[in-house]
């Protein structure tokens, strides 16, 4: 079970400004859609920026001496209404484009994520959860583009009005602008102090966020685990401690933010009243006039409205590159070594398979598997035997170039592994794991995976071999009924059934099983024993399993011990010299 992860430290973004600057590149593949919202906003603000001119306006010719005039009133109330209708269709439509602009971008993010993924080496896997990497792929760029898609209008917005109201009060009373020199810069200041507070917290949200999801991920893969050993309360233990860390990250950010708004907001209301206050003065010194006070005030609330919503936006926008730096850390993640150059193709592959002197190890300065040294003759099958953890799936990883050896050769058809294209490689084995996959499809869809353009003959043909086919009968729709999600409406026995039914309709020239059967009952397993070796005929196979009694026709068994081959032979020979393999057979049967 994975251990409670503490974030009492807070995680600064290591680059934001790169980050930034990549987030850009993927908006300026739609350059000509967001130049066109954007000077539709722009347009939108201007629009947005007249209404407090006719308001003034407005209410000067309401507050002059003598009769009010109603026509002039009534008109610059049409233009104001008129301004703002206009102004708000607008920003209408550009918050769509926006949001539909944001859909294309995810869109494009989440395909170079995956793709990414699809180019990783196994050993990226390893080091990282499930649910962490899917947290990445989800939540995190679902707040990248939730921030270009809603932030990137709202601060061109805030610009556009803060330097047109500015400019606007500048013409409405010079002398009133000096008011805003009390509060601007301390408002200012102030969001520039809380945004470096702030952008190292959204960094330890989306972290916290990421070991929840992963932890989750985990336990529901192991529920049945979890349930056999009556272990429920110490589960819900051990996620109430890693969703308090990441509750309190939520709520630190959360919190501090909250803080800026309405402290900015406190200090635009204060410089509001000095406005008020210097603006009667000079309407009672006969300097302005009440339109122009009224305007100044409509303005100076515009100009400082912005200012409060800048400083909201911008500790989303720290949320987000906190987000985008974990897309980007994934994505600039090492990819599966390119195939050498001038690397071969392998074709008509016979399987004769040879290690010499292969060294590994997962760990630098940690060797896994020591010298090792053998051969597969074209056909025959090896069978691979030992205590957990000895290197037998190690070596299997080694074969198929899920990883490369440290020292050492591996040939396939005397040619180097490392000298042909993985694809090519891969394509030359069939392999059924222990760890059964099947995928939400129809039975039909998940025997017919490793072989394109299979027939229902095809596959009818290899579910009866692997003893499926009745069992696929008696399912609602026999072959096209659908899996769900991970196998749930079927066993874990007919799952592996399946998946040696996909594995032989593959028809590969070399088959790596790993505890192929090990979920299937006697009595199957036998049946299944039988037809796999009619169907292994002619084909170099890697046999991996704890029952000794299914190997024992084995052109040849290795006996494996701490990464290193400690005997070999067949099963006769091995129980003759009464060692390592004996002691196996005997403690098994006995």
């Amino acid at each position: 079970m994975s251990p409670r992860v503490s974030f009492s430290r807070a995680q600064k973004p290591k680059n934001a400004k790169g980050t930034l600057r990549r987030i850009l590149r993927y908006t300026m593949r739609y350059r000509s859609i967001l130049i066109l919202l954007l000077a539709l906003t722009f347009v939108s603000n201007v629009g947005n920026l007249l209404g407090p001119a006719f308001a003034g306006k407005a209410i000067g010719a309401a507050a002059g001496e003598g009769d009010v005039d109603f026509p002039v009133v009534a008109y610059y109330a049409k233009c104001m209404l008129a301004a703002y209708l206009f102004s708000n269709l607008l920003s209408f439509a550009v918050n769509q484009g926006m949001m539909r602009l944001g859909r294309r971008i995810a869109n494009r993010m989440r395909t170079d994520v995956f793709d990414k993924l699809m180019a990783m080496p196994v050993s990226y896997f390893d080091r990282n959860q499930a649910g962490d990497i899917i947290s990445r792929v989800s939540y995190d760029i679902d707040v990248v583009t939730m921030c270009i898609s809603a932030d990137l209008v709202q601060i061109l917005t805030g610009i556009v009005t803060v330097l047109g109201s500015l400019v606007m009060m500048f013409v409405i009373s010079p002398p009133m602008i000096v008011c805003l020199a009390v509060t601007l810069p301390v408002s200012v200041l102030f969001t520039r102090h809380m945004s470096r507070r702030t952008r190292p917290l959204y960094a330890r949200r989306s972290a916290a966020y990421g070991t929840m999801n992963g932890y989750v991920e985990e336990m529901f893969s192991g529920q049945k685990t979890i349930l056999a050993y009556a272990y429920e309360d110490g589960v819900c233990r051990e996620f109430s401690g890693i969703n308090q860390d990441a509750a309190d990250a939520y709520c630190a950010a959360e919190t501090l933010s909250m803080k800026t708004g309405p402290t900015v907001g406190l200090f635009n209301n204060l410089g509001l009243s000095i406005i008020g206050i210097t603006g009667a003065m000079l309407y009672m010194a006969g300097f302005a006039g009440m339109a122009q006070i009224s305007s100044f005030v409509l303005y100076s609330r515009k100009f400082s409205a912005p200012i409060n919503e800048i400083s909201n936006i911008l500790n989303e926008i720290y949320s987000a590159l906190s987000a985008a730096e974990r897309v980007f850390a994934l994505l600039d993640e090492a990819e599966e070594s390119v195939d050498a150059p001038g690397a071969a193709v392998l074709e008509h592959v016979v399987g004769c398979v040879q290690a010499e002197n292969v060294s590994f190890g997962y760990i630098p300065g940690k060797t896994i598997l020591h010298d090792l040294t053998l051969t597969a003759e074209p056909g025959q099958t090896i069978a691979i035997v030992g205590h957990t953890g000895a290197g037998k799936t190690t070596l299997i990883n080694l074969l198929m170039r899920f990883y490369d050896v440290d020292s050492g050769r591996i040939f396939v058809d005397g040619r180097e592994i490392r000298s042909v294209t993985r694809d090519s490689l891969r394509r030359s084995y069939a392999m059924v794991l222990q760890e059964t996959w099947v995928f939400e499809g129809t039975v039909f869809e998940n025997i017919a995976y490793g072989r394109e353009g299979a027939t229902m003959d095809d596959v009818v043909r290899v579910a009866k071999a692997a003893r499926i086919h009745d069992t696929i009968l008696r399912l609602p729709a026999g072959y096209d009924t659908v899996i769900t999600e991970d196998g749930g409406n079927i066993s874990k026995g007919q799952k592996q059934l399946l998946t040696i039914a996909r594995a032989m309709l593959c028809d590969a020239p070399m088959l790596i099983l790993d505890e192929a059967t090990s979920n299937v009952d006697t009595e199957t397993e036998q049946k299944v024993q039988t037809a796999m070796r009619e169907l292994m005929r002619g084909k170099t196979s890697f046999v991996i399993t704890h029952r000794l009694s299914t190997i024992q026709n084995a052109d040849c068994i290795l006996v494996m011990d701490h990464g290193d081959v400690i005997e070999q032979g067949t099963h006769d020979a091995l129980m003759k010299r009464r060692g390592a393999y004996y002691a196996l057979y005997a403690a098994q049967f006995e």
